[in-house]
């Protein structure tokens, strides 16, 4: 399965944007993960892909929401009221059964597309 992630960019806190992830085929869950620099790769918030069951981290309730489109293999992330540490290399990720917010449980992942929000 082939992830190409696209929408990142520079915006002003309390800006949105809206990330894309165009998947090659069908799998049991999506996500968002993104990284920062220095720190470690962190969860986002992932959807099952039948039943549209979504999770999100503490730190993105409320302000993201994770969408798929069925008919197109999609994956959206809609981001509003962007803060400063919101700032990273923004990942797409898929995988074949189960679903949850670890990283390592994800088989299939997209090259990255950099949110950078300035304060």
């Amino acid at each position: 399965v082939q992830l190409q992630a696209s929408g990142g960019g520079l915006v002003q806190a309390g800006g949105y944007l809206r990330l894309s992830c165009a998947a090659s085929a069908r799998t049991y869950a999506m996500g968002w993960f993104r990284q920062a620099p220095g720190k470690e790769r962190e969860f986002v918030a992932a959807i099952s892909w039948t039943q549209g069951v979504m999770i999100y981290a503490d730190s993105v309730k409320g302000r993201f929401s994770i969408s798929r489109d069925t008919a197109t293999n999609t994956l959206y992330l809609q981001m509003s009221s962007l803060k400063p540490e919101d700032t990273a290399v923004y990942y797409c990720a898929a995988r074949g059964r189960g679903w949850g917010p670890r990283a390592e449980d994800y088989d299939y992942w997209g090259q990255g597309t950099q949110v950078t929000v300035s304060s």
